[in-house]
């Protein structure tokens, strides 16, 4: 089975956030750790996801959380081998970081699932709604979710891992 990369955003996900709960129900998850987890810089983040994706045997998923999906999308656009798919859930709005848009305006080489909220603090809809399309991912949106974590009700999320299952089947 392929080892499963939690990617989490600004300030990590505490013990009660959903991505914790995947790596408990899911066998052969593995964290990539940031070296400063309040502070973004979408290089340094994403050269940690590359690190993470080089030392998997083989291709690996990808379960990202906000700033964690821009780090992700980045890292995969230099090792789109490497990657089965991704679970790319509440994308963090780049502009709301200062990192450039154009670095991200390219088309994912596997399968990938965008969700967001419509209610989302961090990113609009119709702007994760975007990005869905310029990565080629699927979208769904679930509704008023804010932005899918632990501050919005999002502790145990099975609806999320019933989601990545459906990605994982499809391959």
């Amino acid at each position: 089975m392929a080892e499963i990369l939690i990617v989490p955003g600004l300030r990590n996900s505490g013990p009660t956030h959903w991505q914790s709960w995947f790596e408990e129900q899911l066998p052969d998850t593995r964290r990539v750790e940031q070296a400063n987890w309040e502070k973004t810089c979408l290089s340094d983040w994403a050269a940690r996801v590359r690190d993470a994706i080089d030392a998997a045997s083989e291709p690996v998923w990808i379960v990202a959380h906000s700033f964690g999906c821009l780090a992700s999308v980045t890292a995969a656009f230099v090792r789109p081998e490497r990657i089965r798919g991704a679970l790319l859930v509440a994308p963090a709005d780049p502009e709301r970081f200062g990192e450039a848009a154009a670095l991200l305006e390219e088309r994912l080489a596997f399968p990938s699932l965008v969700v967001a909220s419509s209610n989302d603090p961090w990113v609009r809809e119709r702007v994760a709604r975007q990005w869905a399309g310029i990565w080629g991912s699927d979208f769904l949106s679930v509704g008023a979710a804010g932005h899918i974590n632990v501050d919005s009700g999002h502790g145990p999320w099975p609806q999320g891992l019933q989601l990545f299952q459906r990605l994982r089947a499809v391959l």
